[in-house]
């Protein structure tokens, strides 16, 4: 793992020798990141608006036909909560509080349910098909107050590694009735952005391997799938800045199988179609694109795989 924080911090050094990026590239990058981040983290907790319909929800306040209201208010608060968790950037994380903690949390379950918003849990959970044994809800209060002395104390571990601790410390602790994962990831992402990291994406896609890395880290204290899975998450995301910030990649005439992410240019040619037809999957919804401002264009070699393997069936 130290090796992989390593060559992530070397991407970081990268990132930071751009800095101060333009405003225009920054907004840019922060309402692709908003979106992205409310899509995929609703997504895990089982919402089924769409990518495309959480943007719609989220940027032109508009309505999706056969969706829930709960749905809707689901990407409403997550996309406030990331507006909130931004004001808290410039804090120390040693200044971080139990009341951030709690602040994040109401504006998740805002007008979903007002009652436990922002409040511990009084009753007992379990996780529904896992074997994690979660915390007697008698016991929250303490455990929280454990861990924002924690979260505030000398810690001289690499902040990756301080944020995913985080995270993973307190989806363990699990203290509300609802919400926990969603507050839990922003938390770790305030963590992140507090440090000069972008905000680390865990996919729709990774759902599965997500939740078993977590059960497997609560129920035997094996921890390694989960941290792998959380700095691939940051790498994506370093790479998805530094793509937007670094020159086009000037005398490469053939992709290749290292890249992250591949033009429009690229795609056309690994899929020996005409640019347009590559345009046009992208504008249909069948082949996944970062798209920022209609400044740039890149695709991911994971969601090209995912693309050739349904155009195979």
């Amino acid at each position: 793992m130290d090796n992989k924080i390593k060559l992530l911090e070397i991407k970081k050094q990268r990132l930071d020798s751009y800095k101060p990026l333009q405003n225009e590239l920054t907004k840019n990058l922060e309402e692709w990141f908003r979106v992205e981040l409310t899509y995929t983290s609703n997504a895990i907790e089982g919402n089924t608006l769409t990518r495309q319909e959480t943007a719609m929800v989220v940027e032109e306040g508009l309505t999706v036909q056969g969706k829930s209201l709960t749905e809707h208010q689901e990407a409403i608060n997550h996309a406030q909560a990331f507006d909130f968790i931004q004001t808290l950037v410039n804090k120390k994380r040693q200044e971080l509080t139990a009341r951030d903690v709690l602040d994040i949390h109401s504006v998740i379950l805002n007008k979903i349910d007002d009652t436990n918003k922002g409040r511990y849990r009084n009753v007992a959970v379990r996780l529904r098909g896992s074997e994690t044994i979660l915390p007697n809800a008698l016991k929250v209060p303490e455990l929280m107050e454990e861990f924002v002395a924690w979260l505030q104390g000398s810690n001289f571990d690499n902040p990756i590694k301080i944020a995913a601790d985080a995270h993973f410390k307190l989806v363990s602790i699990h203290p509300f009735v609802d919400g926990n994962g969603r507050t839990a990831r922003l938390l770790m992402n305030l963590l992140l952005m507090q440090e000069g990291f972008p905000p680390a994406i865990v996919r729709k896609e990774d759902r599965s391997s997500y939740i078993n890395s977590l059960e497997k880290g609560q129920t035997r204290n094996e921890l390694n799938d989960y941290f792998n899975l959380m700095l691939e998450a940051v790498d994506r995301s370093l790479d998805i800045y530094l793509e937007a910030v670094e020159p086009e990649r000037a005398g490469v005439l053939e992709p290749t199988p290292e890249q992250r992410f591949y033009t429009t240019k690229e795609v056309s040619k690994l899929l020996k179609v005409d640019p347009e037809t590559v345009r046009r999957y992208v504008r249909q919804g069948d082949l996944r694109a970062v798209k920022l401002g209609g400044k740039f264009i890149r695709i991911d070699k994971a969601d090209l795989d995912t693309f050739i393997e349904s155009l195979k069936k």
